[in-house]
């Protein structure tokens, strides 16, 4: 048990420095579907700041500001689930970060546990700037699409830099289920979410992250 938890530390504190050159879930998808890795790792200051902007308005409003998990979120999910209700996410950033580049896809008590356990390490060891850096380049943006460099150039033909605040808010309608929600081909469901997100952007205006 202490070698896994000191093992788990130093590859936590390797990728604070080293970036990820795959993660579970991309090996997992090539292995069992032959799906294709797209994946090219781009610095968080060659992507532009509406990117970060818009998963925040869409995905986790209070990520500059919490430890790594919102308990608001969690308390509503939980009564929801409790009333029968259609079951809503309560995971951060930090959380789905820690799940995407260190632990396997799936649902059970065991994987919720470590993913906390991840989430706690990053937010101590990394920052929020280093989470966001990795979450946008390594979070599934499509079918084989890993990251702001391969959704820009496989679904805009352009570059991170150059999305536009239009193009950043559609990639963030299609999280996080963008096998199902396409932002190269938007249904009118993702095209609604997009004008929301776009909004709540105006809202929010700037992410600065703590250094």
């Amino acid at each position: 048990m202490l070698v896994l938890i000191v093992a788990s530390i130093a590859i936590v504190i390797l990728y604070k420095f080293v970036n990820p050159p795959y993660t579970p879930l991309m090996l997992s998808r090539h292995w069992s579907e032959d799906a294709p890795i797209h994946y090219e790792w781009t610095p968080l200051e060659d992507i532009t700041p509406n990117l970060a902007l818009a998963v925040v308005a869409s995905e986790d409003n209070l990520f500059t500001t919490h430890c790594g998990f919102d308990f608001e979120q969690i308390k509503l999910a939980r009564e929801a689930a409790r009333k029968g209700k259609k079951l809503r996410g309560a995971s951060t950033i930090s959380q789905q970060t820690a799940k995407n580049v260190f632990l396997w896809n799936g649902r059970s008590w065991l994987r919720k546990g470590l993913e906390a356990y991840f989430t706690v390490l990053i937010e101590l060891i990394w920052g929020k700037e280093r989470i966001m850096e990795v979450y946008l380049n390594c979070i599934e943006m499509g079918n084989g699409i890993y990251g702001a460099a391969a959704v820009a150039k496989h679904h805009f033909k352009t570059t991170p830099a150059k999305l536009t605040r239009e193009q950043c808010a559609l990639i963030a309608a299609s999280l996080p289920n963008p096998r199902r929600y396409s932002s190269k081909r938007p249904s009118k469901r993702t095209l609604n979410r997009q004008k929301s997100i776009l909004k709540n952007m105006k809202n929010i205006w700037k992410v600065e992250f703590d250094k």
